[in-house]
């Protein structure tokens, strides 16, 4: 198998208050109304060194924003990866995620996983769910920071938790009934893959399963000579098992041992021996700095988000459908916020165009990615008025280190927060939904403020 050479957690910036929710302690990770799965795997996969030259990318969700439509073929255009990229969906369950990393370990490239969590208020899945991301790079044509010893899998079908396919929420049965078919499980892998790789036991364990009985248990379950991790978001479906990893690697050092634990629907198991080359090669913003801190949504304001309240619409005109022909012409501008530069006089154009504003040259461009970089606000507006399902929309025009300007509308945003010199990096986000379409694009986001900084 390819060896794991980068990785990357994203947890986005909103947090529901545990009071609201009938949590003791803490608070709850849910996504923005204009991030969904596709967007959130774009944040985390868009962190990793060396992304773009990824040759396949597995995407695994199990609230995939379409249905009947390639989810990671938006998140290729969006990373900019190479035409012969093979980019599929692997969607259905917390399973799923495993097997997008265990498809990634086997011919290379990036396994990105998603979830929105959603849960009928008052229920488990509300208090004990969560949103996030996560993304793993497998190759070896780099420095590898965690090599691959052994994989194993045991499979049993049993009923523990389900969702149909026209639900939004799911439902589960009492928790000990799963527990004790898990916990036979879990052993079972665990002796599998520890007798395949020759060890008695392991540094690292990070553990996913989306019974709570379980987690509760983990610790007696399963041994880990330095730590035990579950993900520090509650359940997260699809990216749970990758979510501990990266909560693990963050602060593993070189020539540890590391077991991935995947309890869903049976158990999965990968077992990982760290490097020297990982220190150096963490991601810049820790899982655990990224849950520190958030922005609070009030209850109602995040159960109207989620569908399961219908309040008042905004008094303007919803927007028409996306056209379909006119979001493949502007596709590279759209999905990858590429520019173009003048090669005659090196005018930079945002959006991209084929006749220079500066010298007239015409078909004379070179492309200019963007979504990597930072900006600083020149202008903004805050729009109270503007249809939109979180107002006041903020609308800012951006100037592009290195050169460019263009009008963006700004996600996460606090009026009170943002202004004229703002540093700004970029998020691929949801504009608006209508027709069954979403129509993706970039907005500007205060930069570092969905690190907790």
């Amino acid at each position: 198998m390819k060896g794991l050479v980068g990785y990357a957690g994203y947890l986005p910036r909103y947090r529901l208050a545990g009071t609201d929710i009938g949590v003791r302690r803490g608070d709850r990770v849910v996504a923005a109304f204009d991030e969904d799965s596709t967007t959130m795997a774009v944040a985390a996969a868009a962190k990793l060194r060396k992304a773009h030259t990824a040759n396949a990318l597995y995407f695994a969700s199990s609230t995939p924003a379409y249905a009947d439509k390639t989810n990671a073929t938006a998140m290729h255009a969006a990373l900019g990866l190479p035409l012969d990229a093979l980019a599929v969906d692997l969607c259905g369950s917390g399973r799923s995620g495993f097997a997008a990393i265990l498809a990634a370990a086997s011919t290379g490239g990036i396994a990105a996983s998603a979830d929105i969590r959603v849960g009928r208020p008052g229920s488990a899945d509300e208090k004990l769910g969560g949103d996030g991301a996560a993304a793993l790079l497998f190759g070896d044509d780099e420095a590898v920071i965690a090599e691959v010893l052994a994989v194993a899998s045991l499979t049993a079908e049993f009923l523990d938790r389900w969702r149909a396919t026209t639900s939004v929420t799911g439902e589960q049965w009492e928790e000990r009934f799963g527990a004790e078919r898990y916990a036979e499980l879990i052993r079972g892998c665990v002796e599998r893959v520890l007798d395949t790789a020759g060890l008695a036991g392991v540094d690292h364990v990070a553990l996913s399963c989306p019974n709570s009985g379980v987690i509760k248990r983990a610790t007696t379950l399963v041994k880990g000579d330095k730590s035990v991790v579950t993900s520090p978001i509650g359940f997260s479906g699809a990216c749970d098992a990758a979510l501990a990893l990266c909560s693990v690697l963050d602060t593993a050092e070189a020539g540890e041992t590391v077991l991935v634990l995947s309890a869903v629907d049976g158990c999965d198991a990968m077992l990982l021996r760290t490097t020297g080359a990982l220190v150096a090669a963490r991601q810049p913003h820790p899982v655990s700095v990224q849950r520190a801190n958030g922005l609070p949504v009030s209850y109602l304001t995040y159960l109207s988000w989620r569908g399961l309240v219908e309040l008042e619409p905004p008094r303007r005109p919803e927007p028409d459908r996306p056209s379909g022909p006119a979001a493949d012409r502007s596709a590279s501008w759209k999905y990858g916020l590429c520019g173009s530069r003048c090669d005659a006089c090196g005018f930079i154009h945002l959006p991209p165009v084929r006749v220079c504003k500066h010298c007239g040259a015409t078909d004379q461009m070179s492309g200019v990615p963007v979504a990597g970089l930072r900006g600083v606000v020149a202008t903004y507006t805050v729009d109270h008025l503007a249809y939109s399902p979180s107002p006041p929309v903020v609308q800012a025009v951006i100037d592009v280190a290195g050169g460019g300007r263009f009008t963006c509308e700004v996600a996460d945003a606090e009026p009170d927060r943002i202004g004229v010199g703002s540093p700004v990096e970029f998020s691929f986000r949801r504009l608006f939904t209508a027709g069954g379409v979403h129509n993706y694009f970039w907005k500007a986001r205060l930069d570092g403020r969905s690190h907790g900084e």
